[in-house]
């Protein structure tokens, strides 16, 4: 599995703020900042260090939370689970925006899960629903019906492409609607590349994906490169927004 042993703030431009905080509290294994959202502050309380965990809330958290709100017909009536979660930031402020159905997951870490319940509560809600998962293995619920997976500034680690790829097939191939009903409405939501989508512009299940940190092209391209090698299709939605099904 791969560490992050530097800096995550060395990703970025130095006139680029990697926390967005406007103030914080600090413990020795933690810190907490208060972040500015659309329409709204979160107190976010991140590891001051973590092995398994980026640590800090990164530019395209941001980024993907402005796009999401400007298109937030594609977040309506979906079950929404959320891919490297974190601090559980994204989720945090969808649910209290938008009331989404929305689960988070992370690595198969208490910790992780035990910070983002801290989070919730931190922000006046009750903890949302957590899986614990480390990509590629066994995933614990064996009939997923999440019809969209969303995530944020995950292709860090190239050498855990293959695992992030094999929970996708996972998450977007064993989708089982919850009822006959779902099932006719989501025949109708398909290709949606070819015009012929849903409402929302949607496949269902469907993965959407923001990506903003600076890696080497090459690098980001064998990950676009594997899902299409999969037998999933990209699609480029724009401002680094990416559907994937």
């Amino acid at each position: 599995m791969d560490i992050a042993l530097f800096s995550p703030s060395s990703l970025f431009d130095e006139d680029e703020d990697c926390s967005s905080a406007v103030g914080s509290g600090e413990s020795e294994n933690y810190v907490e900042r208060k972040h500015a959202f659309p329409g709204m502050d979160l107190l976010i309380r991140e590891f001051s260090f973590h092995q398994l965990n980026a640590n800090l809330l990164w530019p395209g958290t941001f980024a993907f939370t402005e796009w999401l709100v400007q298109h937030r017909y594609y977040l309506e009536g979906r079950r929404i689970i959320e891919l490297g979660s974190g601090t559980g930031a994204l989720a945090i402020f969808l649910r209290k925006s938008f009331e989404v159905d929305i689960t988070t997951s992370d690595y198969d870490d208490v910790e992780i899960e035990e910070n983002i319940g801290y989070n919730c509560r931190a922000n006046g809600l009750s903890a949302l629903p957590h899986v614990r998962h480390s990509w590629g293995e066994l995933f614990p619920r064996p009939n997923p019906d999440w019809d969209l997976v969303i995530a944020s500034d995950i292709l860090l680690y190239v050498k855990q492409y293959p695992n992030l790829i094999k929970t996708l097939m996972f998450l977007l191939k064993s989708y089982k609607p919850t009822d006959s009903k779902s099932n006719l409405m989501e025949s109708r939501e398909l290709h949606f590349a070819s015009g012929s989508g849903g409402s929302n512009g949607l496949p269902k299940p469907a993965f959407l994906m923001s990506w903003r940190r600076r890696i080497g092209r090459e690098d980001e391209a064998l990950f676009f490169s594997g899902c299409e090698d999969a037998g999933l299709k990209v699609e480029h939605l724009g401002s680094r927004v990416y559907c994937i099904s």
